[in-house]
């Protein structure tokens, strides 16, 4: 585009906003330079680390889940142009399901730097000023989650049968698996970590499950013509993106846990004091999005053997 059209371009686009043109031009005269610092905030982003103890290694467990929020929320960026796009094509629900799964990629490739970046010693010392704060109480996890599938494939297995679409959301929210981390079912009493999770993102977490209850990957996925919902590479992404998060990305979660968890020094407990064991081991819970997508051996054995090596469509 030569100046000669880019100025005309720019006429239209603020003359199509009511604005004068020439004001903005204006402004963009005296306009300071773009620097890489404050295109990436970097001042900022480096600012918001604070240890809460002595312990060197603290600032890595930090840092680890601040990019961890980061990923998250571009993972929620993805997603969102998939559910807010009408009539939706094939090519481009797969393109953005694949960068979300690449971005998975990145979340279980990097807990090499918890696993072998930080010494258990200091781990097992500074764990204990943070209880009970817990990386369970990313509310941008469970957007993540909601975002993905229909929410009875998200409610705890013991409570399925009891609900339905039907099911007030508040009821759901009750029921979904994570609470097993933060209630005891028996008494029905939440620990501190739950108490203060439902305190901060309750009402947030019930609102965006009202907003993504038509529009989440799966119901997304099944509302596509039917001749859609056979493409063979579409079918495959969401496979690969079930298969990426809630097996590969969760097992190397469990696998970094365990080497501290059961190291034998200090508290076995997760953060949050729940039996980490059986919340995050995918067998147990059984974290599917797109159920009908899986055979019915695949769904037996979900987080049994890993699933290693598990068939996309035009291998079957």
């Amino acid at each position: 585009m030569n100046r000669k059209e880019l100025l005309k371009a720019i006429d239209k686009k603020y003359e199509a906003m009511g604005q004068n043109p020439d004001v903005h031009l204006s402004g963009l005269l005296h306009a300071e330079p773009m620097t890489y610092w404050d295109f990436a905030q970097v001042d900022a982003l480096l600012g918001l680390q604070t240890q809460r103890t002595q312990l060197p290694d603290e600032m890595v467990f930090i840092m680890y889940h601040q990019i961890n929020e980061l990923l998250f929320k571009m993972i929620l960026w993805e997603i969102g142009q998939v559910s807010h796009e009408e009539n939706i094509e094939p090519d481009k629900f797969v393109k953005h399901l694949m960068r979300v799964s690449r971005y998975f990629d990145v979340l279980s490739g990097s807990f090499d730097v918890m696993g072998e970046g930080m010494d258990v010693d200091q781990y097992m010392k500074f764990r204990d000023t943070l209880t009970p704060a817990s990386g369970f109480q990313s509310a941008q996890y469970r957007q993540i989650e909601i975002a993905s599938t229909e929410l009875i494939n998200l409610i705890d297995m013991r409570f399925r049968d009891n609900i339905d679409r039907d099911t007030p959301y508040e009821h759901a929210f009750e029921h979904m698996y994570w609470q097993a981390a933060g209630k005891d079912f028996k008494t029905g009493k939440k620990n501190a970590l739950l108490v203060n999770f439902e305190k901060r993102y309750k009402k947030e977490l019930i609102d965006f499950m009202k907003d993504y209850n038509k529009v989440n990957l799966w119901t997304k996925f099944k509302q596509l013509p039917e001749s859609y919902q056979k493409n063979v590479d579409l079918v495959n992404a969401m496979r690969h993106y079930d298969h990426t998060v809630n097996i590969d990305w969760v097992m190397h979660h469990y696998h970094a846990a365990a080497k501290y968890l059961d190291s034998g020094k200090g508290n076995a407990e997760a953060t949050g004091g729940s039996d980490w064991h059986k919340y995050m081991h995918p067998k147990y819970q059984r974290r599917i999005f797109f159920p009908e997508l899986w055979s019915e051996d695949e769904l037996k054995n979900w987080g049994i053997d890993n699933i290693e090596g598990y068939k996309t469509l035009s291998e079957i």
